[in-house]
Protein backbone atom coordinates (compact mmCIF):
# COMPACT_ATOMS: atom_id res chain seq x y z
CA UNK A 1 0.00 0.00 0.00
CA UNK A 2 2.68 2.34 -1.11
CA UNK A 3 1.16 6.08 -1.52
CA UNK A 4 1.42 7.73 -5.16
CA UNK A 5 -0.41 11.04 -6.45
CA UNK A 6 -3.37 10.73 -8.90
CA UNK A 7 -3.85 13.06 -11.50
CA UNK A 8 -7.45 13.58 -12.37
CA UNK A 9 -8.40 14.81 -16.16
CA UNK A 10 -11.03 16.71 -17.19
CA UNK A 11 -12.89 14.23 -18.67
CA UNK A 12 -13.51 12.33 -15.35
CA UNK A 13 -10.54 9.97 -16.46
CA UNK A 14 -7.22 9.62 -14.21
CA UNK A 15 -3.87 8.33 -13.95
CA UNK A 16 -1.10 7.08 -11.54
CA UNK A 17 1.51 10.06 -11.04
CA UNK A 18 4.76 10.09 -9.29
CA UNK A 19 5.28 7.66 -6.54
CA UNK A 20 5.44 9.85 -2.63
CA UNK A 21 5.78 7.51 -0.09
CA UNK A 22 6.29 3.60 1.03
CA UNK A 23 4.90 1.34 3.43
CA UNK A 24 5.37 -0.07 6.37
CA UNK A 25 5.06 -3.32 3.77
CA UNK A 26 8.29 -2.30 1.86
CA UNK A 27 11.65 -1.33 2.78
CA UNK A 28 13.97 -1.94 -0.35
CA UNK A 29 14.79 1.79 -1.69
CA UNK A 30 13.18 2.07 -5.42
CA UNK A 31 10.91 -0.76 -4.90
CA UNK A 32 6.94 -1.29 -3.79
CA UNK A 33 4.96 -3.44 -2.61
CA UNK A 34 2.28 -2.94 -5.63
CA UNK A 35 -0.74 -2.07 -4.11
CA UNK A 36 -1.38 1.64 -4.43
CA UNK A 37 -2.97 4.18 -2.35
CA UNK A 38 -3.40 7.65 -3.44
CA UNK A 39 -1.45 10.50 -1.44
CA UNK A 40 -3.42 13.43 -3.43
CA UNK A 41 -5.01 14.09 -6.12
CA UNK A 42 -4.00 16.47 -9.02
CA UNK A 43 -6.64 18.46 -11.11
CA UNK A 44 -5.27 18.55 -14.65
CA UNK A 45 -7.33 21.18 -16.80
CA UNK A 46 -6.90 19.01 -20.05
CA UNK A 47 -8.55 16.01 -21.22
CA UNK A 48 -6.69 12.78 -21.24
CA UNK A 49 -5.30 11.28 -24.55
CA UNK A 50 -7.82 8.95 -25.24
CA UNK A 51 -10.59 12.21 -25.30
CA UNK A 52 -8.46 13.81 -27.21
CA UNK A 53 -7.90 11.35 -29.96
CA UNK A 54 -11.91 10.84 -29.77
CA UNK A 55 -12.41 14.77 -30.35
CA UNK A 56 -9.57 14.83 -33.12
CA UNK A 57 -11.69 12.05 -35.14
CA UNK A 58 -14.76 13.50 -34.27
CA UNK A 59 -13.78 16.54 -36.19
CA UNK A 60 -12.16 15.04 -39.05
CA UNK A 61 -15.44 12.99 -39.43
CA UNK A 62 -17.23 16.62 -39.44
CA UNK A 63 -15.06 17.92 -41.82
CA UNK A 64 -15.73 15.27 -44.25
CA UNK A 65 -19.42 15.71 -43.71
CA UNK A 66 -18.99 19.40 -44.49
CA UNK A 67 -17.17 18.95 -47.23
CA UNK A 68 -19.67 15.77 -48.91
CA UNK A 69 -22.77 18.15 -48.25
CA UNK A 70 -20.38 21.49 -50.38
CA UNK A 71 -19.58 19.19 -53.22
CA UNK A 72 -23.08 17.60 -53.45
CA UNK A 73 -24.68 21.23 -53.73
CA UNK A 74 -22.06 21.74 -56.47
CA UNK A 75 -23.05 19.24 -58.45
CA UNK A 76 -22.51 15.67 -59.21
CA UNK A 77 -19.21 15.70 -61.14
CA UNK A 78 -17.05 15.04 -57.51
CA UNK A 79 -18.55 11.24 -57.49
CA UNK A 80 -15.26 9.59 -56.79
CA UNK A 81 -14.32 12.05 -54.41
CA UNK A 82 -17.81 11.46 -52.37
CA UNK A 83 -16.91 8.14 -52.51
CA UNK A 84 -13.61 8.22 -50.97
CA UNK A 85 -14.99 10.84 -47.78
CA UNK A 86 -17.88 7.86 -47.34
CA UNK A 87 -15.19 5.50 -47.22
CA UNK A 88 -13.47 7.98 -44.82
CA UNK A 89 -16.15 8.47 -42.34
CA UNK A 90 -16.45 4.92 -42.26
CA UNK A 91 -12.97 4.29 -41.24
CA UNK A 92 -13.29 7.15 -38.70
CA UNK A 93 -16.37 5.42 -37.10
CA UNK A 94 -14.55 1.99 -36.59
CA UNK A 95 -11.81 4.26 -34.81
CA UNK A 96 -14.01 6.55 -32.30
CA UNK A 97 -16.06 3.23 -31.38
CA UNK A 98 -12.70 1.98 -30.98
CA UNK A 99 -11.39 3.89 -28.87
CA UNK A 100 -14.40 4.59 -26.78
CA UNK A 101 -14.46 1.03 -26.15
CA UNK A 102 -11.01 1.18 -24.72
CA UNK A 103 -11.77 4.01 -22.26
CA UNK A 104 -14.84 2.04 -21.09
CA UNK A 105 -12.57 -1.40 -20.55
CA UNK A 106 -10.52 0.80 -19.13
CA UNK A 107 -13.13 2.42 -16.26
CA UNK A 108 -14.62 -1.09 -16.07
CA UNK A 109 -11.33 -2.30 -14.91
CA UNK A 110 -10.68 0.05 -12.47
CA UNK A 111 -14.52 -0.27 -11.22
CA UNK A 112 -14.17 -4.49 -10.94
CA UNK A 113 -15.62 -5.21 -7.28
CA UNK A 114 -12.85 -6.90 -5.54
CA UNK A 115 -13.50 -10.72 -4.70
CA UNK A 116 -11.79 -12.50 -2.42
CA UNK A 117 -12.11 -16.36 -1.65
CA UNK A 118 -14.04 -17.46 0.80
CA UNK A 119 -11.87 -19.00 3.31
CA UNK A 120 -12.23 -22.74 4.12
CA UNK A 121 -13.06 -24.12 7.52
CA UNK A 122 -12.14 -27.08 8.54
CA UNK A 123 -13.66 -29.12 11.44
CA UNK A 124 -17.15 -28.34 13.10
CA UNK A 125 -18.36 -25.29 13.87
Amino acid sequence: MCFFDQHRFACGDWKWGHFRQHCNREYRTGETCGMKLIMQTVPVSQKCKLCDKIDTKQRRRSAEEDRINRWKREGGKFRASIDRSYDMIRSLDKEIYDLRSERMRKLQAVRRPITRPMPVLTGNV
